[in-house]
Protein backbone atom coordinates (compact mmCIF):
# COMPACT_ATOMS: atom_id res chain seq x y z
CA UNK A 1 0.00 0.00 0.00
CA UNK A 2 2.90 2.38 0.66
CA UNK A 3 4.08 2.13 -2.97
CA UNK A 4 0.80 3.19 -4.57
CA UNK A 5 1.65 6.89 -4.87
CA UNK A 6 5.14 6.33 -6.32
CA UNK A 7 3.71 3.81 -8.78
CA UNK A 8 1.11 6.30 -9.96
CA UNK A 9 3.79 8.96 -10.24
CA UNK A 10 5.96 6.66 -12.36
CA UNK A 11 3.00 5.89 -14.63
CA UNK A 12 2.25 9.60 -15.06
CA UNK A 13 5.90 10.32 -15.86
CA UNK A 14 5.90 7.63 -18.54
CA UNK A 15 2.63 8.97 -19.97
CA UNK A 16 4.09 12.47 -20.13
CA UNK A 17 7.16 11.08 -21.88
CA UNK A 18 4.90 9.37 -24.40
CA UNK A 19 3.12 12.62 -25.21
CA UNK A 20 6.39 14.44 -25.79
CA UNK A 21 7.74 11.56 -27.89
CA UNK A 22 4.61 11.68 -30.04
CA UNK A 23 5.23 15.38 -30.69
CA UNK A 24 8.91 14.84 -31.40
CA UNK A 25 10.22 16.77 -28.39
CA UNK A 26 13.06 14.40 -27.50
CA UNK A 27 14.61 16.55 -24.78
CA UNK A 28 11.44 16.54 -22.70
CA UNK A 29 10.92 12.86 -23.47
CA UNK A 30 14.34 12.08 -21.99
CA UNK A 31 13.59 14.31 -19.01
CA UNK A 32 10.37 12.48 -18.13
CA UNK A 33 11.89 9.03 -18.67
CA UNK A 34 14.76 10.05 -16.38
CA UNK A 35 12.25 11.26 -13.77
CA UNK A 36 10.39 7.94 -13.93
CA UNK A 37 13.68 6.03 -13.66
CA UNK A 38 14.81 8.08 -10.69
CA UNK A 39 11.50 7.59 -8.89
CA UNK A 40 11.58 3.85 -9.56
CA UNK A 41 15.17 3.59 -8.35
CA UNK A 42 14.46 5.41 -5.11
CA UNK A 43 11.18 3.59 -4.47
CA UNK A 44 12.09 0.03 -5.34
Amino acid sequence: MTKVFPSVLIALDVCAAGVYAAHGDWRRFIYWIAAATLTATVTF
